[in-house]
């Protein structure tokens, strides 16, 4: 998958200057591959933030193609840059999709999730799954993977970003992989029942 920097490093809310930030550290599903950067899920968050009047600002961190190596090689340096009250992990699905090590995978999350609570930000995983075509013993696995590691360090978890539209092909674009932008409204909604109550803890137990 080519691997590109989406314009999404950038604050994309506009809010006061004591506004915490939300770090979204993902692949291509997050940084919107094939959609103008006002469609994909993270900037209808930036939206929605606004809407419900909740002082927080929105950096996207996501690239196409990463992986979880990538991203745990990338977090310190993205932690020291923007100071995350919260970190929204949304990596893995490349690791799955190139038949990656599973263990490997679990250190690299792991290691994102460590640094994360270093730097005294609340983390939130979220999840996803593979087709069928990958062997059930490997997707079983891959799967859940997250969830073990939600339980393990404690962490909110949102079980698979696609939930309720991944056999909807209409929801996807021609590589059968991205959703359109039709589909980013349902991954927002997802995301939103897990990450609100973490939004609303802000100034308090920053554990997580």
């Amino acid at each position: 998958m080519l691997r590109f920097v989406i314009a999404c490093l950038l604050v994309l809310a506009p809010a006061t200057a004591s506004a915490a930030a939300i770090l979204v550290f993902g692949d291509s599903l997050s940084a919107g591959y094939g959609l103008s950067p006002d469609r994909g899920w993270v900037s209808l968050l930036e939206r929605r933030l606004r809407v419900e009047k909740l002082d927080y600002k929105v950096v996207n961190a996501s690239i196409s193609g990463e992986t979880t190596l990538g991203g745990a090689n990338r977090i310190e340096a993205a932690l020291k840059t923007y100071r995350p009250a919260i970190v929204i992990l949304a990596l893995g699905a490349n690791d799955g999709l190139r038949g990656g090590d599973l263990d490997a995978m679990r250190a690299n999350l792991e290691a994102i999730v460590d640094a994360s609570r270093r730097a005294k930000a609340r983390t939130m995983l979220i999840g996803m799954r593979l087709p069928p075509n990958y062997g059930t013993p490997y997707s079983e696995k891959f799967q859940r993977l997250y969830g073990e590691i939600a339980r393990r360090k404690k962490l909110p978890l949102v079980p698979f970003l696609l939930e309720g539209f991944a056999e909807k092909r209409e929801l996807f674009q021609a590589d059968g992989i991205h959703p359109t932008a039709e589909a980013q409204p349902l991954m927002l909604d997802t995301v939103w029942k897990e990450l609100l109550p973490l939004l609303r803890k802000k100034g308090g137990d920053k554990r997580g």
